[in-house]
């Protein structure tokens, strides 16, 4: 008996072309968040009454509410730790605010207190909204699927499905599992999976994942894979465990944390127990060893390292790159090799039209051709038709209004405009009518000369290949092709041979997906529309190259000759194409099992598994997915290439006032420490010096607000 499978996007309830609704953490809906407003407010409070002299039962007891707010969680994390023998820095600073306070030092302890109170917020709300984002992620694949047996059809969860049904997928409907297309012409928007910026036609033997969006025809899939080991659900795991893997620097800093922490502990109760075994009174042993609690306290240092990287993320924001940490940042300053997406990141990732070619003795110019095209394609919802249509508003064109609009997925548009009969598609359709005119050879042999295979299965021709709603757009290729590679005159047009003479173009088109206009059966010109190389890339290439001394890496789901022709445009001589999103975290991680520190840029969920892999990653912004952008460590918000190198540049001063300024934090520590230890040290003098060393390095760091500072 042969199971047919219909899927659908959602419950009954929900029209099947609902998009999921968006999880996302409410910042007060975490406690930690709540804690730490409690304490800012009541220290500012609190402050603002020391400074105005209420009386000091007014700002003690604000104090007191910041210390309970901001210190008890911390504290109870503490303890747990004790209890399993190990100690944290945490608690370290708990124990130094009450020992500030239990000498009368509370306006210090308090701050402290509200410092690492409001850091913890921000690590448990970054979590959250990756934890959301992953979550999520699984929304994209549908919920139910309709199975339709010999009995009739039953409703059942697609994450019942199983090895060897067939799958029924409707136009507008979302794939409920990843298969093989066993029937049906159609095309699909898998973005989320290869990260190409345009759907793929699909045809019987080609692969289709989970979650991508079917277009305008029905398919009939075979099912091959289980959901549960679906493209879209390793994703997922693929960022869950590349996020719960700590690097090697963090488990080096948790290893300095503890031992710090337990020395700082030992030597305290030390500088208490042996003066007061030598006769010292109590309250001198008690002063010297809380003066001891202050100066070695690590405030200094924490504060010594979170100036320059702050002020260098406000610099980084000011210019649209949004770091996410201070750690992000530091991070951002280690890499030495650079990955780099193609679609999205390297080019635009949207279509464009880059050239109107009327032909000969058509009767139009190029407006008129383009107003044509367009007056065809505006019912049409294709991304290609809206860049036909949004280049004729563009320019100001009028667009009549068309009838009897007919879309044929796989072969092209067609419709009645102003009393003249006019196809959009592609070359090949056109053919049997042109051979007439001018008996021009078949296309077939020359269109399987340009495309190559992926998965093992023949990918369709160039003029087939990137049919969508009878629009011709091959996914092999996206406008990066070289002058040098462009077919001769005689050809006319890029991928397929020219079906007549009549149609070479009359300038050179940037090489990209070529359609045919026809008027009333006889051609009348040809529109070319490409994925546009971003104008920095190849700026950006070059200065990432000049700050980690080798050539970035080119890693893509587009197919080879698309990835190519990206990479001799920008300079890039490693390229690696047809990759899933496994393959791009294998490729990163084989990078960094040769000890190499790899920032990965990428914008799609194809790219989030990677992007949590690299040592450090970067997104860009705009048309970036939700789950890349909370898995990245940094955004790239406008979308400019140039800010990659920059901030990374950025990073790197940043790193080396993080170091100046520990070198003079532990100079001032080691000072007043020896100090304390060898002779007598006021306490309203270790206060200065340590709050004098404080001040110091935050305006050290502070030096990165300048606009210098970004310039390099």
């Amino acid at each position: 008996m042969v199971r047919r499978v219909s899927t659908t996007l959602v419950s009954p309830s929900t029209t099947a072309g609902s998009t999921p609704p968006r999880r996302r953490t409410r910042l007060l809906a975490l406690p930690e968040a709540r804690w730490a407003l409690a304490a800012t407010v009541s220290f500012l409070a609190g402050l603002g009454c020391d400074v105005g002299g209420a009386p000091s039962w007014m700002y003690g007891t604000l104090y007191a509410v910041a210390y309970a707010a901001g210190g008890w969680e911390p504290a109870r994390e503490g303890l747990r730790a004790l209890r399993e023998k190990t100690l944290d820095v945490d608690l370290l600073m708990i124990v130094a605010a009450l020992g500030a306070a239990a000498i009368g030092q509370v306006l210090d302890g308090a701050l402290l207190i509200v410092i690492f109170a409001t850091s913890g917020a921000l690590e448990a709300l970054a979590t959250a909204r990756t934890a959301d984002s992953v979550r999520g992620l699984l929304d994209l694949a549908p919920d139910t699927a309709t199975r339709l047996t010999d009995h009739g059809e039953e409703t059942v969860p697609a994450a019942e499905l199983g090895v060897g049904d067939l799958l029924l997928v409707r136009p507008g409907e979302r794939i409920g599992a990843d298969g093989r297309v066993v029937d049906g012409v159609s095309e699909a928007d898998q973005a989320t999976i290869t990260g190409e910026p345009l759907p793929v036609l699909k045809r019987p033997g080609d692969d289709v994942f989970a979650g991508t969006l079917n277009g305008t025809g029905a398919l009939r899939v075979r099912v091959e894979r289980d959901p549960a080991d679906s493209v879209i659900a390793r994703i997922v795991t693929l960022v869950e465990e590349a996020s719960r893997t700590k690097a090697p620097t963090q488990l080096f800093i948790e290893k300095i944390e503890q031992r710090y922490a337990v020395g700082i502990v030992a030597a305290t109760l030390a500088v208490f127990a042996v003066p007061l075994a030598f006769g010292e009174n109590l309250t001198d042993a008690l002063l010297r060893a809380m003066t001891f609690m202050i100066v070695a306290s690590p405030c200094a240092v924490v504060l010594a390292t979170m100036p320059p990287l702050l002020s260098a993320i406000a610099t980084a924001g000011r210019h649209g790159v949004l770091v996410k940490s201070a750690v992000a940042m530091e991070r951002l300053g280690e890499i030495d090799t650079v990955a780099l997406d193609k679609t999205g990141t390297l080019t635009e990732g949207t279509p464009e039209v880059t050239d109107v070619s009327p032909l000969p003795g058509s009767g139009l110019d190029p407006d008129a051709l383009l107003a044509l095209a367009a007056a065809a394609e505006l019912p049409s919802e294709h991304p290609l038709a809206r860049a036909v249509v949004g280049a004729a508003r563009a320019r100001g064109l009028r667009i009549a209004t068309a009838q009897g609009f007919v879309a044929t997925p796989g072969r092209g548009v067609r419709a009645v405009v102003e009393g003249c009969a006019v196809e959009v598609g592609r070359v090949e359709d056109s053919t049997d009518r042109m051979r007439r005119v001018d008996g021009v050879r078949d296309l077939d042999d020359r269109m399987h000369e340009v495309d190559g295979t992926r998965n093992g299965v023949d990918r369709p021709s160039a003029a087939d290949d990137g049919m969508r709603n009878g629009v011709d757009c091959p996914v092999a290729d996206d406008g990066m092709q070289d002058a040098g590679d462009r077919p001769s005159p005689a050809d006319g047009m890029r991928n397929p041979v020219a079906p007549s003479s009549h149609l070479r173009p009359h300038s050179h088109p940037s090489a990209g997906t070529t359609v045919l206009v026809t008027r009333d059966s006889t051609p009348v010109g040809t529109l070319t529309l490409t994925d546009r190389l971003r104008p920095a890339a190849p700026a950006a290439t070059a200065a990432l190259a000049g700050l980690t001394g080798t050539t970035p890496v080119l890693l893509t789901g587009d197919n080879a000759h698309a990835a190519a022709r990206v990479a001799e445009a920008t300079g890039i001589t490693d390229v690696r194409a047809d990759l899933l999103p496994e393959d791009k975290v294998n490729a990163v991680r084989e990078l960094q099992l040769v000890g190499r520190k790899v920032l990965f840029v990428g914008d799609g969920v194809n790219d989030a598994p990677a992007l949590a892999a690299a040592h450090s990653g970067l997104a860009m912004g705009r048309a970036g997915s939700d789950l890349a952008l909370e898995t990245a460590d940094a955004v790239v918000v406008r979308d400019d290439l140039t800010a990659v190198p920059a901030v990374v540049r950025l990073s790197r001063t940043a790193r080396r006032l993080v170091l100046q300024n520990l070198v003079i934090a532990g100079t001032f520590i080691t000072g007043l420490v020896l100090w304390d230890l060898v002779g007598h040290l006021p306490l309203p003098l270790g206060v200065a010096g340590h709050e004098g060393s404080t001040v110091l390095v935050g305006l050290n760091g502070l030096r990165l607000l300048r606009e210098r500072a970004w310039q390099g």
